[in-house]
């Protein structure tokens, strides 16, 4: 095996395996793994495919993998880098699924996920402040960044927030610099398939262009995710709401990206077979945006014009990161308990060189004890 192809598959199956916390924490580690340990790129180019990357529908933080695996070893890189972030996820969704539907009930972890997320606050923190440094680069993608965070938090669309900041950022520094620069326009193509499955009769196929369609169209959080597949599944009669809670919570507390809810939902709707092509569905559409957005990167980063659209939702994306932050920490710091875990993983991140990874696992194991001791 190629050496730089075994170094992404080794790299990304471990951020797979330990990646808790979401697309912002999930982002960090690998801002540590890609940027501070291996220089696989600089902080700017790491910055600027996390600002074309949320301009794409799909999991962020997935794609991002994504890229990385391509800048470090080609298109091959591309979907080593994808699959062996996913993997993890998928086998431990999957077994996870096996166990719901023979027992009925998921196993106790809440534990160890109570630990995890004060010390993935810390880990985030540090992410924001050595991109912030690259992104902000004058005062007034500062002003910008203020206006994203302001706007993030008072619930305006992060999609929204990040076009405008891209659009406003664009036209404001083209003017400022009264420069002429021609405007190359690259456009996604979004997949819309009309399904009509039903309850009676869901076929294979049927399952794979349900998530197919959500992976093709979708933006935004976990949250986001829900709403998509109550209509596509609840409102059909595929699944009950309470079996729909459930696969979201399986995502959202185990590692690697929450689109793992699929392997959930795809073993409760058609066993084995089923996990299969629902994960293959949702996340295929990343593959393929990836790969095709990939090649323009190095352009935009040329045209001046898309620069200055590059380094407006740059510091867009970090305003959205800490916006992320303030509503993590306001949901998670709330008894003593985490307060202390989380101060333990500052001095960890900031104080010393201990690796996010076992930041993480020693945030999980006193998170076990003070839930099992006090």
């Amino acid at each position: 095996m190629n050496s730089k192809i075994k170094e992404v598959a080794l790299v990304f199956f471990k951020l797979g395996c330990f990646a808790f916390g979401g697309p912002a924490a999930h982002i960090a580690m690998m801002e540590e793994e890609i940027i501070e340990k291996r220089k696989w790129m600089t902080r700017d180019y790491f910055l600027d495919l996390i600002g074309a990357t949320n301009l794409i529908p799909g999991p962020n933080s997935t794609e991002m993998t994504m890229h990385c695996g391509y800048e470090r070893a080609g298109k091959a890189g591309l979907f080593v880098a994808g699959l062996a972030f996913i993997f993890p996820a998928t086998i431990i969704t999957a077994s996870l699924a096996y166990l719901y539907v023979e027992y009925g009930e998921l196993p106790e972890v809440e534990p160890f996920i109570y630990g995890i997320k004060p010390a993935v606050l810390a880990i985030i923190a540090s992410a924001i402040l050595k991109l912030s440094k690259k992104a902000i680069k004058s005062i007034e993608l500062a002003l910008l960044g203020v206006m994203v965070l302001t706007a993030s938090l008072l619930g305006v669309n992060e999609i929204v927030a990040l076009l405008s900041a891209g659009v406003f950022g664009m036209f404001y520094f083209y003017l400022k610099s009264k420069s002429q620069s021609t405007l190359n326009v690259f456009t996604p193509l979004l997949w819309v398939f009309g399904i009509k499955a039903t309850a009676a009769k869901l076929t294979t196929l049927k399952l794979f262009l349900i998530f197919l369609k959500v992976g093709a169209i979708l933006y935004g959080s976990g949250y986001v995710l829900f709403a998509y597949l109550d209509a596509e599944l609840v409102t059909r009669g595929l699944l009950t709401r309470v079996e729909l809670i459930d696969a979201i919570a399986i995502g959202q507390f185990t590692p690697g990206p929450v689109l793992s809810t699929s392997t959930f939902i795809g073993y409760q709707l058609s066993g084995f077979s089923g996990a299969l092509v629902a994960t293959t569905g949702i996340f295929l559409p990343s593959f393929l945006f990836v790969l095709i957005l990939n090649p323009f990167i190095a352009k935009m980063q040329q045209s001046k014009m898309l620069r200055y659209f590059l380094d407006a939702v740059n510091v867009a994306a970090v305003a959205i990161m800490l916006a992320v932050l303030f509503i993590m920490v306001k949901e998670t710091l709330i008894e003593w308990q985490s307060i202390l875990i989380a101060l333990i993983a500052v001095v960890l991140t900031f104080k010393t060189k201990v690796s996010t990874i076992w930041t993480i696992v020693i945030g999980a194991v006193i998170g076990y004890l003070v839930i099992t001791l006090f």
